[in-house]
């Protein structure tokens, strides 16, 4: 193999010594006085010597010149094709232009500006032409990609276009931010869009966490600790609204107004204010609603541990309320008023206004017992 591309290689170098023999040999004979011997001044005995003359130049060039083949072809084959095309592309149209310029200095009868100038114009604007086509790679790259993916899938591009049923901003109440479970929502990637925060919600969330009661305190803290998690977290987008309906009192009726303007949609689980802006065609999330489709936190037979407030409405009943303020009621808790006790679930129910989970003390018949001794 070897030594075929040695001899193409020399026939090569023999054809192009041939053609300048034919081309330049009848020069060298007239400034030398031979051209009156017609053996010699012919186009035939030009090629001769000159394909002669390269051939022999050949045998001794032939290694050097296979080195530089070899060299090419390693770098040609470690080539990305976009290369190769954007270099080859940018060599020729750098060529051409040198080429059209070039037809201005033909004409002239001074070998310098006839052949000189045109040959160091192709040199240069060639070598323009291959720079610019491998500097800008990425560039080409990109084109070449856009100009595939354009015909390739001209006719399965899929837009995504956002429908009459799209509400680009979601806005949180209060009740939401202290329930907590909008920020397990969040975090799942169900909602899109932009969360909106208006800033009278923030006032009635700051209000509630400055409370005299522990318990609207712990709530009001509750709501802001989430929502600086949405804010710092930057699961989703988040924005303040600092507008104000100043001649609308109430919170709810705000919120209402502002999805109106927004063409926003309420995220809540207040049960009122549900009904209200289902009624004034403002569309609702309700977490509730939501739930309903989901597993229970709780299952009966879980324990957990609850501060009793209050008195239930049913007899010896008692109260408690979870973190996020779902109600607990307890059986026989009325003996456990402001104590915080073990209770096991026994069911949990699920409705529109909320979530409502019952219990009874894990202890309850002994501590019932010691409660009645105590009262007589």
């Amino acid at each position: 193999m070897k030594n075929i591309k040695k001899r193409i290689v020399q026939a090569v170098f023999a054809l192009a010594g041939g053609t300048l023999g034919m081309s330049y040999l009848p020069v060298v004979w007239s400034l030398s006085n031979l051209d009156k011997f017609i053996l010699l001044n012919n186009r035939v005995t030009g090629f001769v010597i000159g394909a002669i003359i390269f051939w022999v130049l050949s045998i001794f060039l032939a290694g050097y010149v296979l080195s530089l083949m070899r060299r090419a072809e390693k770098m040609l084959t470690k080539s990305s094709p976009i290369y190769l095309i954007t270099s080859g592309v940018g060599t020729v149209i750098g060529l051409v232009i040198a080429i059209l310029i070039s037809t201005l200095f033909y004409r002239s009868d001074v070998f310098f500006i006839n052949t000189m100038i045109p040959l160091i114009l192709m040199l240069i604007l060639g070598y323009l032409g291959f720079r610019i086509g491998t500097t800008r790679l990425n560039e080409w790259k990109k084109l070449f990609q856009v100009r595939k993916r354009d015909l390739n899938n001209q006719d399965q591009v899929l837009e995504r276009r956002a429908g009459e049923n799209y509400h680009h901003y979601k806005i949180l109440d209060t009740n939401i931010l202290i329930d907590g479970r909008v920020y397990d929502l969040v975090k799942t990637g169900l909602l899109e869009g932009t969360l909106l925060v208006p800033n009278f919600v923030l006032y009635e969330l700051q209000y509630i966490a400055d409370s005299a009661d522990s318990i609207k305190r712990v709530r009001g803290r509750r709501g802001l600790d989430f929502l600086n998690k949405l804010q710092n977290e930057k699961i989703m987008p988040i924005e303040m609204y600092d507008g104000d309906y100043e001649e609308i009192e109430e919170v709810d009726s705000k919120l209402i107004q502002l999805a109106k303007d927004k063409d926003a949609v309420i995220v809540t689980n207040d049960y009122n204010l549900n009904k209200v802006s289902q009624f004034q065609n403002v569309q609702v999330l309700n977490i509730n609603e939501l739930a309903n489709a989901l597993k229970p936190r709780v299952i009966p037979g879980e324990t957990m541990k609850v501060h009793v407030v209050k008195n239930g409405t049913e007899r010896q009943q008692g109260v408690a309320y979870l973190d996020d303020g779902t109600m607990v009621v307890v059986e026989d808790g009325k003996f456990y008023i402001s104590e915080t006790i073990d209770v096991v679930v026994t069911s949990a129910i699920q409705t529109d206004a909320g979530r409502m989970i019952f219990a009874k003390p894990v202890h309850s018949t002994k501590e019932i017992t010691h409660s009645k001794d105590k009262t007589e």
